[in-house]
C-alpha cells in the first residue's frame, strides 16, 4: 500500500481518526504491513504482546479459549479496527487469537515505534486511553446482556451490531458479506448451537432474514430485528 492508502485506513481507525494530517502521515510512514490468507492467525492467544495492528482490508474473527477449553467468539474486526493494542499497552499477553475469515491485510507498529509516535504527537495518548475505555465498556455491556437479556434479544442485537459494522445494502436487504456461522453466533451470545439454529430458522420462516451461500446472512426486515432486540 502506498502512503495515501495507509492514511485512508488510519483515518477510519479509533486510534488515529481525527488527528492532524501530519500525525496520520507519520503513522502511515512508520507502519509495516502483514498479509494473511484465509484461516491464518495474526497472532495467538498467550503470545507476548509486542505489536499494534490495524486492519487495512479484509476481516478477522477474534476467538478466545477459556480455562476450561471452551472457545468464545468475541467479535469480528474489519478495516480501521485496532487489534492487540490494549494488551500491548497493559503489558500482558494477547488475550485472544485473531483469525482471517478472508484474505486480510494489516498495518503494524512495534510498541517502541508506537511510543515514538505518541511522544511526537501527544494527542495519540488521549486516543489510546479512550480506546481502552471503549473496550472495557463494550465488555461490560456484553456481560450485562448475557446476565439480563433473553437469548433471542441477544442474538438479534449481535446480528444487528455486526450488520452495522460490516453490512452492505443489496436489493434483498442488508447482507453480512462474510461467513457467519451459527456456531459463531452461539459463542458470541453465550448460548447453544441448537438455540441459535432454532431462532434463525424461525426468523427465516418469518421472512426476517435469509440464509445465503457460504453462511452469508441477509437481513430482509431490519426493523423487525430491531423490535426483537428491544423487546422486554
Amino acid at each position: 500500500m502506498d502512503i495515501p492508502a495507509r492514511v485512508s485506513v488510519l483515518e477510519r481507525s479509533t486510534l488515529f481518526g481525527g488527528l492532524p494530517r501530519e500525525a496520520l502521515e507519520a503513522g502511515a510512514e512508520a507502519a509495516s504491513e502483514k498479509k494473511l490468507d484465509k484461516g491464518e492467525a495474526l497472532f495467538r492467544q498467550g503470545d507476548d504482546a509486542t505489536t499494534h495492528y490495524i486492519v487495512a482490508s479484509g476481516r478477522l474473527r477474534l476467538d478466545q479459549t477459556t480455562p476450561d477449553g471452551k472457545n468464545v467468539v468475541l467479535r469480528f474486526m474489519g478495516p480501521g479496527d485496532l487489534v492487540g493494542s490494549v494488551a500491548v499497552m497493559r503489558g500482558i499477553p494477547y488475550p485472544a487469537t485473531p483469525t482471517a475469515v478472508e484474505e486480510t491485510r494489516a498495518l503494524l507498529w512495534s510498541h517502541a515505534r508506537m511510543m515514538e509516535l505518541i511522544q511526537a504527537h501527544p494527542a495519540l495518548a488521549m486516543k489510546a486511553m479512550n480506546m481502552m475505555g471503549g473496550r472495557i465498556e463494550e465488555l461490560q455491556e456484553r456481560l450485562q446482556q448475557v446476565a439480563t437479556q433473553q437469548v433471542e434479544r441477544r442474538i438479534a442485537a449481535t446480528v444487528l451490531k455486526i450488520a452495522g459494522q460490516s453490512g452492505r445494502k443489496t436489493q434483498a436487504g442488508v447482507e453480512i458479506p462474510f461467513p457467519l456461522s451459527r456456531q459463531d453466533l452461539a459463542e458470541m451470545t453465550g448460548t447453544t448451537l441448537h438455540t441459535v439454529s432454532r431462532t434463525l430458522s424461525a426468523w427465516i420462516e418469518e421472512g426476517i432474514i435469509e440464509g445465503r451461500r457460504s453462511s452469508h446472512l441477509v437481513i430482509k426486515r431490519p426493523h423487525r430485528l430491531v423490535e426483537i432486540s428491544e423487546q422486554a
